[in-house]
């Protein structure tokens, strides 16, 4: 399949089908799920799982039925993690940071200033890292699929104050997701973060609630966050991946041949919309220059240093143990 299009990434609405296409004629689906995300449909997450449903459909002759809900239909993202549990949505994909709240050990993909770069995230998240913290969703109950999709590395956005600079974040209101890590990394940079969930943050940035808030460029962009903000500071604080998960009763009760099929197609989607996610980010910048945003640029190290004088990591390797946390130094080296 050839990669998605710059265009059709940012082409609207309509690319993602809310409700999957029926399945084949004359013959009733036998599983008819439901697949939830937190993106807005024109999201890569979208675009890209919107395929695998299609693929999931024609190669099991219709008797899967998977309908898409885009951009928290169905509820917040902490609502969604309760939906996927209780089974009334079968499939979730949802942002690791946000699966900490459940999953403790999903918040270390968010150790801030931790990867240098994509190489070092796809070796530890496809390798022995990765292989340890899906272990640990799977102790929770949730079935998880085996590719990482990509959320891409966070920036920080802002209406009030460029952020360049440790000093400049001090005092800074920001919005962060409702995840432990997040806030404990902006709390030792001195800032004043706000847990908030993702459906209500343009209206947190509208009202001044909060100065700011972090996220990659694309979900920057397919949220209209720059009408609400005016600067954004290349800070890459943090990579952030979106775990697909599933209800693990649903799993179960499939043949394992249709099951099969649904995890292959979902795994193979989420390694193009990984590239998807790098493609766009590299190109947004003019994008979002063209709707007034000034970019900063900033000195990762000064961050970092100061995250390691505030005892940060010292402090979460505590809480995470050792081997979890050996694992991710034997990838991007001692933090």
């Amino acid at each position: 399949m050839t990669a998605l299009s710059r265009r059709r990434v940012l082409s609207g609405m309509a690319a993602v089908p809310l409700v999957s296409i029926g399945a084949t004629r004359g013959r009733a689906a036998e599983f008819v799920w439901k697949y939830a995300t937190g993106q807005d449909p024109t999201h890569p997450v979208n675009l890209r799982a919107a395929e695998a449903i299609a693929r999931i459909r024609e190669a099991t002759g219709g008797r899967v039925e998977i309908s898409l809900f885009p951009a928290n239909q169905l509820g917040s993202d902490t609502d969604l993690i309760s939906q996927v549990r209780n089974g009334s949505v079968e499939i979730l994909n949802i942002s690791a940071s946000v699966l900490a709240t459940l999953v403790p050990s999903c918040g270390m993909l968010n150790t801030g200033f931790a990867f240098p770069d994509y190489d070092h995230v796809w070796k530890a998240m496809d390798g022995a890292f990765g292989d340890l913290v899906r272990a640990q969703i799977a102790k929770s109950g949730l079935f998880v699929t085996e590719k990482i999709w990509n959320n891409g590395f966070r920036q920080i956005s802002s209406s009030t104050r460029k952020i360049d600079s440790p000093d400049s974040i001090k005092g800074f209101k920001i919005r962060v997701p409702v995840a432990p890590m997040l806030t404990s990394l902006f709390q030792s940079l001195g800032a004043s973060p706000t847990p908030i969930n993702f459906n209500e943050v343009y209206s947190a940035l509208q009202t001044k609630i909060v100065e700011g808030q972090e996220n990659a460029l694309p979900l920057i962009y397919t949220t209209k966050l720059y009408e609400v903000q005016t600067s954004i500071s290349m800070t890459d604080h943090v990579w952030d991946g979106f775990w697909v998960v599933g209800n693990r009763r649903a799993f179960a009760g499939m043949p394992a041949d249709l099951r099969d099929i649904v995890v292959n197609e979902i795994n193979k989607s989420a390694i193009e919309q990984r590239q998807d996610v790098v493609k766009l980010s590299d190109s947004l910048r003019g994008d979002l220059r063209a709707k007034g945003i000034t970019f900063v640029d900033v000195d990762r190290a000064a961050f970092r240093d100061t995250l390691r004088k505030s005892g940060f990591y010292k402090n979460w390797q505590a809480k995470f143990g050792d081997e979890l946390w050996n694992k991710l130094q034997d990838v991007v080296g001692p933090l």
